[in-house]
């Protein structure tokens, strides 16, 4: 294709593909494409772009970006950039194929949405949810509002970054970072820090506690003061957390029914006296 006939996506034009993908990724979610429709609608400024009066060009480029898409959208963004860059390469003549785009989609999403989940819901967000929820417990309702705009803060930043850092350097960018073994390490790294996160939670807002006492001889020992806290502080918290946990996931237990064991027990142990 001549130089002067050469298409080129304006800054303009993928700026407005990444902010429809930020706000509306889950438009339409559903369980046989799940993101799909997200997705085309997000590029649906750029087929006239790419393919102007041909819209032959334009339904093939509408199919293409109807099959089945999920990912983390922050992070799994740059799959989404790599894409638009691989189109206007198609545009202008490169022999890409219908399945060397969707194949780039397909392999790439479940690793992005990987380390996505895995920093973003596994790591930022309990640290933030953590600051809300230690600014709301006094009764301050800025603790929502520190949430929102923290979230807002790191998520934007990043999902830019990953969006235009995927348009830039294409697929040999995205392969160069998944290839790489620094990655592994940060995810590593970020898993430990949420554990943590978590952790913390879990001491500072499970409260229970025993009110039970047992007789010794002449002495009466409280089983919460005297016993359980001399051989782990906060045991009961902790156990009850476990608990959960193995409810959850080793039984895969819905959380509704765990929410419901939970009251049974804390409604039983709270009658007796065990726990209060």
């Amino acid at each position: 294709m001549a130089e002067d006939k050469k298409i080129h996506l304006s800054k303009k034009d993928v700026l407005k593909a990444f902010w429809k993908w930020t706000f509306f990724s889950h438009s339409n979610y559903n369980y046989e494409r799940l993101q799909a429709s997200g997705v085309l609608q997000s590029m649906s400024h750029l087929p006239e772009k790419l393919y102007p009066g041909n819209q032959e060009e334009q339904q093939k480029f509408m199919e293409r970006h109807m099959a089945f898409y999920n990912t983390e959208p922050h992070f799994g963004g740059i799959i989404n950039g790599m894409v638009v860059a691989m189109e206007e390469e198609r545009a202008n003549g490169a022999d890409i194929t219908d399945d060397a785009i969707n194949s780039v989609k397909t392999g790439l999403m479940g690793p992005m949405a990987g380390i996505g989940d895995t920093l973003w819901q596994g790591t930022l967000q309990p640290i933030l949810l953590a600051v809300g929820i230690s600014i709301a417990t006094g009764g301050n309702v800025m603790g929502a509002g520190a949430f929102a705009a923290l979230m807002a803060g790191i998520m934007l930043p990043i999902a830019y970054f990953m969006y235009m850092r995927g348009y830039k350097t294409g697929k040999s960018g995205v392969e160069a970072i998944l290839g790489g073994g620094k990655m592994k390490q940060l995810i590593s790294a970020a898993s430990i820090m949420g554990a943590t996160v978590l952790g913390s939670l879990t001491a500072n807002y499970v409260s229970a506690e025993s009110h039970m006492k047992i007789k010794v001889g002449a002495t009466k020992l409280a089983l919460q003061a005297d016993v359980l806290d001399k051989l782990l502080k906060g045991m009961i918290p902790l156990g009850i957390t476990l608990f959960t946990l193995y409810l959850l996931k080793n039984k895969k237990m819905k959380s509704t029914y765990v929410m419901l064991i939970l009251v049974i027990i804390g409604a039983v142990f709270g009658l007796t006296g065990i726990l209060g």
